[in-house]
């Protein structure tokens, strides 16, 4: 992996792959820099020079603790500024808060934002905080994952129960101890959509018709976004770039190319 170290003496690490305009990847819980994107990021490779990072914990990067959403912004914005040139800028889930805060940062360096369902922090409550903590202290990791894509996702059960017999799982399991350091960071974050009335950036807002769609920003986003559009993907939740990525890669590369 490449790195750079961020303004604060953080250790970042990304891979670089393919070809054409810069596009950097920012990363969902749960996940890393690998598997988040393993069936998109050769698709993106086809048209993008694409910087896949690998946030706290992830990869090469420092594995930080207590640190906070707008640090790993910063990490995001330390990794842009590297390149020398403005880029697209994508990110999931958690990953999009981090792309959305670094955007406001630098918006002279973003060409045009993705975003795929961030979800609103209040929905990670203190109570639910509290029951992943108690796994943690127990290393019951499976189940800590169990829970949270069960009470916090509202994933169904039988859908997650058929996830939990393929080979995506285990990754999952393994990404846990990290994730819930981005849990109790995106509990602590108080994000309010309104600064960024400001951000005059095309952004396109992503969201699967199978997620419930009040556990995401993205209308709020809209509703505020000077420059910005709701893209559903058809039949996709929130892992669309997993569950049909020829169809991500296609909605992205087409509004990049915009």
């Amino acid at each position: 992996m490449d790195h750079i170290t961020s303004p604060r003496g953080v250790r970042v690490s990304y891979d670089r792959s393919g070809s054409g305009p810069p596009l950097v990847l920012v990363h969902g819980a749960f996940s890393d820099h690998e598997t988040n994107w393993t069936f998109v990021k050769p698709k993106f490779g086809e048209t993008f020079t694409v910087y896949a990072m690998a946030r706290r914990g992830r990869g090469e990067t420092a594995a930080t603790e207590g640190h906070r959403l707008e640090e790993e912004a910063e990490d995001v914005v330390a990794l842009i500024e590297s390149l020398r040139v403005p880029v697209f800028l994508l990110g999931h889930s958690y990953g999009a808060h981090c792309a959305l805060a670094a955007a406001r940062l630098v918006p002279d360096r973003v060409r045009r934002l993705v975003l795929y369902e961030a979800v609103w922090p209040a929905r990670v409550t203190s109570e639910a905080i509290a029951r992943l903590e108690r796994l943690a202290a127990a290393g019951r990791w499976d189940e800590l994952a169990v829970t949270f894509f069960r009470d916090t996702l509202f994933v169904p059960v039988p859908e997650l129960e058929a996830l939990r017999t393929t080979e995506l799982w285990s990754p999952i399991v393994a990404d846990a101890r990290a994730s819930l350091g981005d849990l109790r960071a995106l509990r602590r974050y108080d994000f309010d959509p309104a600064p960024y009335r400001a951000l005059n950036v095309p952004v396109l807002l992503q969201v699967g018709t199978e997620s419930p769609r009040d556990l995401y920003v993205t209308d709020a986003l809209a509703a505020v976004l000077p420059n910005a559009r709701i893209e559903a993907l058809p039949g996709q939740a929130h892992e669309g770039m997993t569950t049909a990525p020829a169809q991500y890669a296609a909605a992205v590369t087409k509004f990049l190319l915009e």
